[in-house]
């Protein structure tokens, strides 16, 4: 199967954000710069979904996500925090590595696929330390751009592809 969504390099980023609603300020922000979309919109999409349930994954990540208005195609954010921040995750863990997604408002399967890809990502043991090890959001993007045959961030504008078994 093959799951598409955009990882641009300015989606990628370092912050200082010390809470779990500065963190989904900051990937709120980060988002909407990158992709040019409203940050009020944006952030009332992920608080909307937050509200049903934490989306601390666990192993200290957060994947906070929502389905708007006004894209084509999932968009995607990578923010490392400088300290650990509590968010209600499952496993008790605080979060320090987080990933937004944003999927059109129509997109079914689609979203659930990305999320799936996202989760694969995140529990491989070499790219998650990878991720944690990264010093700044340039690592954090190389990380990304050399997963071998899991390519999931680029500069390239038409988005990236993540092949996934």
């Amino acid at each position: 199967m093959t799951v598409n969504f955009k990882l641009l390099r300015n989606a990628v980023a370092t912050t200082n954000a010390d809470s779990k609603q500065a963190v989904l300020e900051a990937l709120a922000a980060r988002l909407a710069a990158a992709y040019g979309l409203d940050p009020a919109a944006v952030l009332d999409g992920l608080e909307e979904r937050e509200r049903l349930g934490s989306t601390g994954f666990g192993r200290s990540v957060a994947i906070p996500h929502a389905r708007i208005e006004g894209i084509e195609y999932p968009v995607a954010a990578l923010l490392k925090l400088d300290s650990p921040v509590d968010f209600n995750a499952a496993d008790g863990m605080p979060v320090d590595l987080v990933i937004g997604l944003l999927s059109p408002a129509s997109a079914g399967a689609g979203h659930l696929h990305a999320l799936a890809a996202i989760s694969r990502m995140v529990r491989d043991e070499v790219t998650y330390d990878a991720l944690i090890q990264a010093a700044d959001s340039e690592a954090l993007f190389a990380t990304l751009t050399n997963l071998g045959e899991n390519i999931i961030a680029n500069d390239n504008l038409n988005g990236a592809k993540c092949e996934t078994a």
